[in-house]
């Protein structure tokens, strides 16, 4: 069984309060895009977890893939499996690679095994193995509340424009970015920013992440006010950073030229629907 996983970005990210629980609320919208990695598996006499493409440290069993199957294997009478993973999405990049990693391997499971767990059942599973896991197993533009798993279909209207992402050679913590940002909650939605011209999206649609994760990595603003530069309608870090992403009519031409590796970039024409 193989699938591709692929990344997200956010348009617009507001921490909206602390919670009880050690995490925050927020408002943001999640938009997939199609940066993936790839996620195969058969079944096998004993247990395995291979991986090839961007190195994956640390203990297999911490993997979220790895999770995943742990917590299907608790609840249901699942084979034994060999695991391969080969990844494209970059780490620290706010771009949900290891989210969607681990709901495709929920989603591969269910359908497989014939599992029967309903979707909204399969949001709840993919909410005990982290904030961005839910968004994966729908898949489409979404507002999303709460700590990300509260979600409702949305309408974006940039379909037929093109992405630019661009992963600069830093890696930001999460947790690090969130130690150092304010909760404020905005006085107007992001679905009612988001139904503002594109144009009027500079400004507006802002991620709350940006002006402390600039101060710590400037590297990462100097990105986006490239991207600007370079003829972007829009531009804004993903996430907790590094990956900045820019909106475009057309996309710049020697995109490779003027984000020479060690820089990491994606492009697609934007279809949604």
């Amino acid at each position: 069984m193989i699938s591709f996983p692929n990344a997200k970005i956010n348009l617009g990210l507001h921490i909206t309060s602390k919670r009880t629980d050690g995490f925050h609320n927020l408002e943001t919208v999640f938009l997939p895009v199609a940066w993936c990695d790839v996620l195969e598996w058969v079944v096998a006499p004993e247990f395995a977890f291979c991986t090839s493409g961007i190195p994956i440290s640390g203990d297999p069993e911490s993997n979220l893939v790895v999770k995943a199957y742990r917590l299907f294997q608790s609840e249901f009478d699942l084979p034994s499996l060999k695991i391969h993973l080969h990844k494209n999405i970059p780490f620290g990049a706010g771009l949900g690679g290891g989210s969607a990693d681990a709901a495709f391997m929920l989603r591969m499971l269910n359908k497989t095994f014939h599992l029967g767990v309903s979707e909204e059942k399969l949001i709840g599973y993919a909410a005990l193995l982290g904030s961005d896991c839910p968004f994966f197993i729908l898949n489409k533009p979404v507002y999303a509340t709460g700590r990300g798993e509260v979600m409702n279909i949305i309408n974006i209207t940039i379909n037929g424009m093109f992405l630019l992402l661009v992963k600069p050679p830093v890696e930001v913590s999460t947790a690090k970015a969130f130690q150092f940002v304010s909760p404020l909650k905005s006085e107007v939605s992001l679905p009612e920013l988001l139904q503002l011209p594109i144009q009027e999206w500079k400004g507006n649609v802002i991620n709350q992440f940006e002006s402390s994760v600039f101060q710590s990595y400037p590297e990462i603003q100097s990105v986006r006010d490239k991207l600007y530069e370079l003829g972007a309608v829009y531009a804004s870090m993903s996430g907790s950073g590094s990956c900045v992403f820019g909106v475009f009519h057309n996309l710049p031409s020697n995109i490779t030229k003027l984000f020479p590796a060690p820089f990491l970039t994606f492009s697609q024409q934007i279809q949604i629907g």
